[in-house]
């Protein structure tokens, strides 16, 4: 529709509207975030807790990837959490890598030892570039 000076001013502004929204999805589908964490209890060398915790992020998290990447094999179009568990010795390595923080005790009663061991990997926001046969996780610094 032309305005009384005869631009095309709301037409043009919908077109780079629409233009803006499909960039945003489109690049929303091959990169995304999300906020990770990771706890692991042993008590007299037994597991006794295992869990990894896997949100997608809602607000865009802040900082740029590290160059501690992981790449891992994606032949399917299945969620990421999933890829996860298909592959979580070696995404486990990789955070054990990164860094965890260890927490051990020892105590004796009566003769009796009793030990455990807390390993954390605190929540960190992580990059996951989704590309044709690959994914590649890089933490945010």
């Amino acid at each position: 529709m032309r305005s009384r000076n005869g631009n095309n001013t709301s037409s043009f502004s919908a077109f780079i509207s629409i233009c803006l929204c499909f960039l945003y999805s489109s690049a929303s589908l091959l990169a995304d975030e999300y906020f990770i964490s990771y706890r692991y209890s042993t008590h007299n060398a037994a597991l006794s807790y295992e869990e990894l915790y896997i949100s997608k992020a809602m607000t865009k998290c802040q900082g740029t990837p590290t160059s501690q990447k992981l790449l891992l094999e994606n032949n399917t179009s299945a969620p990421f959490q999933f890829l996860i568990k298909k592959n979580s010795e070696q995404f486990i390595d990789y955070l054990h890598k990164i860094g965890m923080h260890i927490t051990y005790t020892n105590t004796t009663h009566n003769n009796k030892s009793q030990t455990s061991t807390r390993l954390t990997f605190q929540t960190r926001c992580f990059k996951v570039d989704f590309n044709d046969n690959f994914v590649t996780i890089a933490p945010l610094k």
